[in-house]
């Protein structure tokens, strides 16, 4: 083979191996507080974590973010109080840059997380206590919400707990079932789809979990055996082994020291890929990031704890490579970059940071 041509095959071998190791980092914030303009997308380097601004899109307090299936559209929530709203955009990988599509209101106030399920969309709208569902076109924008579903409950806390508070909708491994947590009513709902073209959410059943501890968020084990919830109030962890929708609890394990007695105010909760490790990070007086091993029979095991360098840790996310973990500081305005050893789980400062207002959601997206 002629030299030229090696040379231009190993060119463009090489320019591929750069390109694959980029992704959109998409970062959702609050607007509220005057830092912030709305959604910053960074290209970011897998190999070295090193980001580069690409695009600032605004718009209210997107404070959670998803992507479309096909990675072609990105959906937010606009946390709003009573005038929320949910939006749609498209996404041009390369330049990162965003188009406005529509939005719709939310279906309830204070709308804290989205997800995507095909062409349906999930929404759990906090203040209001309610899970709205909408469906978009083939352009990607918002057609009318079909659904919304009300909770309505309580629990044992003066403050937080007099209605209920949907934190959190995530679909199951398996994608017959919507779990939502409702931090308000201390209970866990399963929902099935209905088999008709609106695929309606159907109650299926409701797990109570300890009164005041408010659940949050919940993170699924890649294999789809367990599931592990954090719950604000107490800071503890809940595993659970799924099957079929149904979630059995098989053990509740403390995220700080017995002896702790500052504010904990757990946030969110994740696992490794290879479902070995989980992380969950708490607020607070504590603002630390915990890492357990998970046991093939879905056991944690606590093997340590670190302060996340910042105040305010709210959502986290390890990157694609899974060399990196980043955690989003809302009170500090900063994203860290963590170091994370593969074979050990365990994190280590990176020195790299991201400053950027009030960060709440990380969310990756290859270019």
């Amino acid at each position: 083979m002629p030299k030229k041509i090696i040379l231009l095959l190993f060119s463009f071998i090489l320019t591929f191996q750069v390109e694959a190791q980029n992704y959109n980092l998409l970062i959702g914030t609050y607007t509220n507080k005057g830092n912030s303009e709305g959604i910053y997308i960074y290209d970011y380097n897998s190999l070295t974590a090193e980001t580069n601004l690409k695009s600032i899109t605004k718009t209210v307090s997107p404070s959670y973010l998803t992507l479309s299936k096909d990675k072609k559209f990105v959906y937010t929530v606009n946390e709003a109080g009573q005038n929320s709203e949910v939006s749609a955009f498209s996404l041009a990988h390369k330049s990162g840059v965003l188009t406005f599509l529509n939005k719709k209101p939310s279906g309830g106030a204070s709308p804290c997380y989205i997800t995507s399920n095909g062409n349906q969309i999930l929404v759990a709208n906090y203040s209001g206590g309610s899970i709205s569902v909408f469906y978009t076109g083939p352009n990607g924008a918002f057609l009318a919400p079909t659904q919304v579903v009300q909770h309505i409950g309580k629990s044992i806390d003066p403050k937080r707990q007099l209605s209920a508070h949907v934190h959190q909708v995530q679909l199951t491994p398996d994608k017959k079932y919507l779990i939502a947590t409702d931090l308000g009513e201390d209970q866990i709902y399963t929902y099935s789809f209905a088999r008709t073209h609106a695929r309606e959410l159907i109650l299926k059943n409701i797990i109570k979990t300890n009164a005041g501890s408010g659940p949050r968020h919940l993170a699924f084990s890649p294999n789809g055996k367990f599931a592990f919830v954090a719950h604000e109030f107490n800071g503890k962890i809940t595993a659970y082994t799924y099957a079929d929708g149904d979630l059995t609890k098989i053990q509740e394990i403390e995220t700080t020291p017995k002896d702790f007695t500052g504010k904990i105010d757990a946030a969110d909760i994740h696992v490794s890929a290879d479902g070995k490790f989980l992380y969950e990070s708490n607020r607070g007086d504590a603002n630390t990031i915990n890492l357990f091993a998970i046991g093939s029979n879905g056991m944690l095991t606590f093997i340590e704890s670190m302060s996340t360098l910042g105040k305010g840790p709210r959502n986290f996310s390890i990157d694609p490579s899974g060399n990196f973990l980043l955690v989003a500081h809302q009170y500090t305005n900063d994203v860290v970059i963590f170091n994370r050893n593969k074979t050990t789980g365990k994190l280590s400062d990176s020195g790299k940071r991201i400053n950027v207002g009030t960060p709440v959601c990380l969310v990756f997206s290859k270019i």
